[in-house]
């Protein structure tokens, strides 16, 4: 069956006659960002998915302090001194009755405050520096300057600034290097020549707060760290920045103009270059943990030409949707601009070593830590648009770091195998304490889908059957013991205490929510396939749970939230945030426990009743899916287009009241929903456009089928 699905997958492919190298360059460059004033919530970009240089109007941070991020930039603030709470080990949590046992969860303990704050707020991601053009020492703003226009190409990941102040342009050309945490700058202009304008360097502080959105850090609290300026050769130098307990540097390499580099100014971390021989100088500036340098990359035509050839290689080598022929509806249009964004956009915020947070690279969300349970929204699309080499940067390797960690809290409470946290960090695996982040469980089996994702790719594949094994096994072993069995209705039940997707109920009457009944049998069926498939003999409990988990919630034949849940569809607090019972059909693939009436049902429902004008989310990409699978295109694209599930001009995600803009995990959506709308998915692969759309010409290649 396999077999026959990579067939008809090639047939689709070779009778659509492919999309060219030169139409696929149209298409991403009839979409590039102009602007011609900064934004006060989103920069415009270049970046590798693990580093990032966010530009205001300049192409630099002259007059925005957007932030310069990558994904070894952490930090922790000193340790609080509190009697009797001197180190990490010394936090407890809190305890909660869970099925007749007092179980640990890691939640603030009001004893224990300035411990858990802590920890809810180290380690925390850093502004690494901020530069831009200086002045003089004048005061200059970004009214001053005349004939802005800026353009972002997203091509070959170029972004062109120009301007004119007192007469005289200036133009600024901004690219990062395509793997390592490097930035080139060239900036033109005859001020240059006349000691009019230099650069400045800008070292920033963290703070402690949970959002630092739009900005991150704090340039006015010199005296809490230290930097050192050190000259290197008459072209280049270095500044060693500590904070605390943490030291990285900045290596500043520059050429077409002899230059001067002096600071820090009075009273701040500000260091000026001064170029003194030429109207151009041409920077490369980049950031280590170590004095030692590892990108070999010391030129501005080098970065260059790296990017040029990442990006080219990125638009040509992975799958590609062309709704450009469509003539008749202007949503094509909009969708297409949504698509091309959200590709560049994810690739320089998402295609990381680590999960990026929910802000990406932009600024700090949590504290700049990321969320496990959205790592399935980040990640995956790299899969479905055959891009697999940026999916297997963090997987699984991700959660071979974080098995200790997750083994080691699944032993404290009581559990076998290993439970995974929600909003941790790669250096420490912990899960910050919070009440919902101890006990959300859907995160536990996204490796399950990771891993049958990859196994698509790869069927019968020894190497990735054996690279997932371990992390499936543990996976498994925790999500059996998790179930609990219940002796009066005979089945295995989960919570309470939980937190369903939604994280709008209350944990300890939450219980056997649908979603998660759905995906823990898909998790534990996914981890008895895998050992077949190693001809290994899965433990039997696997197999128990799985087949006896309790069925799934049917309130009036739609799906409720959770079992017993009063008042679903008619109070209002139950039809709000997240509607995840939409994802056991649409993310999650069929199944027999699933009823495609009582599908339907609560898909007429969730369009009726929900409150999806309060929403700001993954939601409308959720529900897009579904429809899919169902069979109702114009809805899915309705979906996709609702007024709420915002874009702006450059593409970013609006967030919202309750989370921060940029909101990555929506642009991940849409590219998932986008990714089933143009490969389909197992048993039922091709395109699933609006018809008249496809008489027009639209046309995808490339992608790999959903499961």
């Amino acid at each position: 069956m396999r077999a026959l699905h990579l067939i008809v997958a090639f047939f689709c492919l070779a009778e659509a006659k492919g999309i060219s190298v030169e139409q696929r360059r149209k298409v991403v460059q009839s979409f590039s960002v102009r602007r011609n004033a900064s934004s006060d919530t989103t920069p415009l970009q270049v970046g590798n998915g693990n580093f990032a240089f966010g530009a205001d109007i300049t192409g630099l941070q002259t007059f925005k302090p957007f932030a310069i991020m990558n994904t070894w930039g952490w930090h922790n603030f000193s340790f609080p001194t509190t009697p009797g709470q001197t180190s990490v080990e010394d936090y407890t949590g809190l305890e909660w009755w869970t099925h007749g046992r007092l179980v640990r969860y890691e939640q603030p303990n009001p004893a224990q405050n300035d411990i858990s704050n802590w920890l809810r707020e180290n380690p925390h991601r850093l502004n690494l520096a901020n530069v831009g053009l200086h002045f003089g020492g004048h005061d200059v703003v970004e009214s001053d300057l005349e004939e802005k226009t800026q353009e972002l190409d997203m091509w070959s990941g170029r972004l062109t600034s120009s301007s004119r102040f007192n007469g005289s342009k200036i133009v600024v050309q901004t690219w990062a290097d395509s793997d390592s945490d490097t930035v080139a700058v060239q900036v033109q202009s005859p001020l240059l020549k006349r000691g009019d304008i230099g650069l400045f360097l800008d070292f920033p502080y963290p703070d402690k707060e949970k959002f630092n959105a739009p900005f991150v850090g704090h340039f006015n609290l010199a005296s809490k760290h230290k930097t050192t300026l050190k000259q290197l050769s008459p072209q280049s130098a270095q500044i060693k920045h500590t904070l605390d307990d943490t030291t990285y540097y900045t290596l500043i390499q520059w050429e077409g103009s002899e230059a001067t580099i002096t600071g820090p100014l009075d009273g701040t971390h500000r260091y000026v270059l001064a170029p003194k021989s030429s109207s151009k100088i041409q920077l490369v500036i980049s950031f280590s943990p170590t004095p030692n340098f590892s990108s070999k990359k010391a030129s501005y035509r080098q970065i260059t030409t790296a990017s040029r050839n990442w990006w080219k290689n990125y638009w040509t080598k992975g799958a590609f949707i062309d709704l450009t022929p469509v003539h008749s509806d202007p949503r094509a249009l909009e969708l297409q601009r949504r698509i091309i964004h959200s590709q560049y956009l994810t690739a320089v915020n998402s295609a990381s070593d680590f999960p990026p947070q929910e802000s990406g690279l932009v600024n700090n969300g949590w504290h700049g830590k990321f969320h496990l349970e959205m790592n399935l929204w980040h990640t995956l699309p790299f899969a479905r648009w055959n891009h697999l080499d940026l999916f297997h940067r963090s997987l699984p390797h991700l959660y071979n770091q974080l098995l200790p960690s997750s083994l080691s809290r699944a032993e404290k409470q009581g559990y076998n195998g290993a439970r995974w946290g929600k909003m941790t960090d790669p250096l420490t695996g912990r899960s910050s304490p919070g009440e919902i982040n101890s006990l959300l469980i859907w995160q536990q089996p996204h490796p399950m889908f990771f891993a049958e994702t990859d196994y698509l790719s790869h069927p019968n594949n020894l190497t990735t059957l054996q690279k997932w094994d371990a992390i499936l096994t543990e996976t498994a072993n925790f999500m059996a013991d998790f179930a609990w069995f219940n002796s009066s209705t005979k089945v295995y039940d989960l919570g309470p205490p939980l937190y369903p997707v939604s994280e709008n109920t209350n944990p300890n009457i939450t219980l056997n929510p649908t979603f998660e009944l759905a995906y823990w049998r898909f998790g534990l069926d996914v981890a008895t396939k895998w050992k077949a498939r190693l001809n290994q003999t899965s433990p039997e409990i696997w197999g128990i749970v799985r087949d006896n988990l309790a069925p799934l919630p049917v309130v009036n034949n739609t799906y409720a939230t959770y079992e017993g849940i009063p008042n679903m569809w008619i109070a209002a607090e139950t039809t709000f945030d997240h509607p995840a019972q939409a994802g056991i059909f649409g993310l999650l693939p069929p199944s027999p426990q699933v009823d495609l009436t009582v599908v339907n049902n609560t898909a007429r429902k969730i369009k009726e009743t929900w409150r999806l004008n309060e929403s700001y989310g993954w939601d409308f990409a959720l529900l897009a899916m579904n429809s899919l699978r169902l069979g109702d295109v114009e809805q899915a694209v309705e979906y996709l287009l609702h007024p709420i599930f915002k874009f702006d001009d450059a593409g970013y995600a609006v967030g919202g009241e309750r989370v921060p803009t940029p909101y990555f995990p929506n642009s991940a959506g849409l590219l998932m929903a986008v990714g089933m709308m143009a490969g389909g998915w197992v048993d039922d692969e091709g395109v699933k456009l609006p018809e008249q759309w496809v008489r027009e010409g639209a046309r995808a290649e490339g992608f790999v089928v959903a499961l």
